[in-house]
């Protein structure tokens, strides 16, 4: 799946040690995504992703995400992860998808100056 939009909050990184004695570390970022309703998504990148992406607030981003969820005590819980992070150019998804302002598409002094 992905999720488009642009990093409004970056929360603390947290670590710990697994049950098997492996170090973790996840930090959580907030997306706004663009559109008429625009919506609010939490998204971790764990591990070296983490420094491999180092995303700034205010960045404008194209997430691969996986979203998964799981039972706790009868209770679930949702977490979406980032595996993949593409930085979009420019301050706004639209602006880049604009069309160039073009009064005429061809110049009338060319048209006697055909190549055949």
């Amino acid at each position: 799946m992905d999720l488009s939009g642009k990093i409004i909050q970056k929360l603390d990184e947290v670590g710990g040690t697994s049950k098997s004695g492996n170090a973790w570390r996840k930090q959580e970022f907030i997306i706004e995504t663009g559109g008429q309703y625009p919506k609010k998504v939490c998204v971790a990148l764990w591990g070296d992703k983490i420094d491999q992406f180092s995303l700034a607030v205010g960045d404008q981003v194209s997430l691969g995400i996986d979203v998964e969820s799981r039972e706790y005590n009868g209770r679930w819980y949702t977490e979406v992860k980032a595996y993949k992070v593409d930085r979009s150019q420019g301050s706004s998804g639209a602006a880049q998808n604009q069309m160039p302002d073009v009064s005429t598409f061809h110049d009338e002094s060319d048209e006697n100056n055909l190549p055949f």
